[in-house]
This record gives structure tokens, C-alpha cells and sequence, in this order.
């Protein structure tokens, strides 16, 4: 508890610290079309919660980026298992995982402007960003299982629901909540960014640009604060749900 305490305490400081340091340098360049103030950030930040088209953009980005990284767990770990026991298939899939790694997602948009409908691009470029890192992970996991611990369920002819449960899934345990860690943060930044180049009509993006366009450098900063904002509960929530999960099917862990 105390240890808690602490790290809040000291997570507190540092935000502070880092408000201080902003307040400073808007001070030192002196113009809030340049660099807004958190003041002024604070006030743009409070006009547009009071909008619908600010709850609304924060509903499709979230819906969109969402679908995109649980379709990219979902494929990507079916195609991990599939990899796993062909040889073959596993170096097609991972020559192909190794160049959606390697493609920027600039590239990605621009593409994929000429084969989906605009509205579904965040889903896409999300999917994509996050689908090397689930595939790769849980391939990594799948091979890291204990070959001596196989070799004994074989002898005692293991059915294939335990050997799921009591070998593969605590193996693969430490790299699948890796690979949410890492995909989390992947999946809004190539979907924002993809929503800021392909620009949604009802996307966050889309207002980071409009932001952009017309110099509202407070409302800029407002938005990337609510992005911040939304990507750590993002994350928490979805970590929280996967760890409870897995508790529950490996009690052991």
C-alpha cells in the first residue's frame, strides 16, 4: 500500500514537473498560435466537450481503431498456430509479416485510399500495424512451450484441451500480453494517422487536421491530449479484461 502511495505520488510530480516545463516554454516563445500554453489548452479542451461532434469523433476513432486491433489478435494468432505446424505456410506468412513491418503507414494509406471506403481506413491501418506484432509473438510463445512437457503428454495421451490449457497457454502467456502492450500503443498511432491523411468526416483525425489547417494550435494540443487520454484507458481497460481472462482459463498463473 505504501509502495502505492508512493508511486502515485511520485507519477504526480512528474506530471507536474512536465506542465511546469510546457508553461515555461510557451512562456519563452511567447505566441499561442506557435505553441498554446496549458491554460489555453485546459479552455480549447472544455468548448469542445461541449460539443457533439467531439463526443462523436471520439466514439468512430475508438469504435474503428477497437475493430481493427481485435481483428489484428484474432487473425494474427490464427495464422501463429497455422505457421506453427506447416513449415511451409510459416515462411510465406512471415516474409509477408516482415514487409507490413517494414512499409510505413503513410505508404499503407495512401494505398489503401484506392481499395476501401474512407470511413473504414483507421480499421485497416490499425489491423495491419498491429497483426506482425500478434503474429510474431504468439508464434514465439507457441515454439517457446517446454518439449519435454509434450513428450510426456504424448505418453500419457494428454487430451488436447488440458495440453492447451495446462502447457501451451502459460507458455504463450508472458508473449500474448507482450504483444497487447506493444499493439495497443501501434494500433492508435497508425490509426490517428491514418484518420489525419485518409481525414474521416466524423474521425479524430479529421479535427486534428481541421485544427491544423485553420492555426487553432490550442485545439491541436487538445486533441492530442484527448488522443493520449483515450489510448491509456484504451489500454488499461483492454490489459485489465485480458489478464482477468487468462487468470481464469490457467488458474495457475
Amino acid at each position: 500500500m505504501i509502495l502505492w502511495i508512493k508511486k502515485k505520488k511520485y507519477r504526480l510530480v512528474a506530471i507536474l514537473f512536465w506542465l511546469i516545463v510546457w508553461q515555461i516554454v510557451s512562456t519563452m516563445i511567447g505566441k499561442e498560435i506557435l505553441f498554446a500554453s496549458p491554460m489555453k489548452t485546459v479552455h480549447s479542451l472544455l468548448l469542445l466537450i461541449r460539443t457533439k461532434t467531439f463526443w462523436n469523433s471520439i466514439f468512430y476513432s475508438c469504435s474503428m481503431i477497437a475493430l481493427g486491433f481485435f481483428c489484428a489478435v484474432l487473425i494474427g494468432s490464427i495464422l501463429a498456430i497455422v505457421a506453427y505446424y506447416i513449415l511451409f505456410i510459416r515462411e510465406i506468412i512471415s516474409f509477408l509479416m516482415q514487409v507490413i513491418k517494414s512499409i510505413p503507414v503513410a505508404s499503407f494509406v495512401i494505398l489503401a485510399l484506392l481499395w476501401v471506403n474512407l470511413q473504414w481506413l483507421p480499421v485497416l491501418m490499425s489491423f495491419l500495424m498491429v497483426l506482425p506484432v500478434f503474429y510474431f509473438n504468439v508464434l514465439k510463445g507457441i515454439l517457446a512451450t517446454d518439449k519435454k512437457l509434450l513428450e510426456m503428454a504424448d505418453v500419457f495421451q494428454v487430451p488436447i484441451g488440458r495440453r492447451i490449457r495446462y502447457i501451451y497457454l502459460p507458455a504463450l502467456t508472458p508473449y500474448f500480453i507482450s504483444a497487447c502492450s506493444v499493439g495497443l500503443g501501434f494500433c492508435w498511432k497508425s490509426g490517428v494517422a491514418a484518420e489525419v491523411i485518409g481525414r474521416p468526416t466524423r474521425s479524430i483525425g479529421n479535427q486534428l487536421y481541421k485544427a491544423k489547417l485553420y492555426l487553432l494550435t490550442s485545439e491541436l494540443f487538445a486533441w492530442t491530449f484527448v488522443i493520449v487520454i483515450l489510448s491509456a484507458i484504451f489500454e488499461k481497460l483492454v490489459m485489465y479484461f485480458i489478464q482477468k481472462l487468462i487468470r481464469h482459463i490457467v488458474p495457475e498463473l
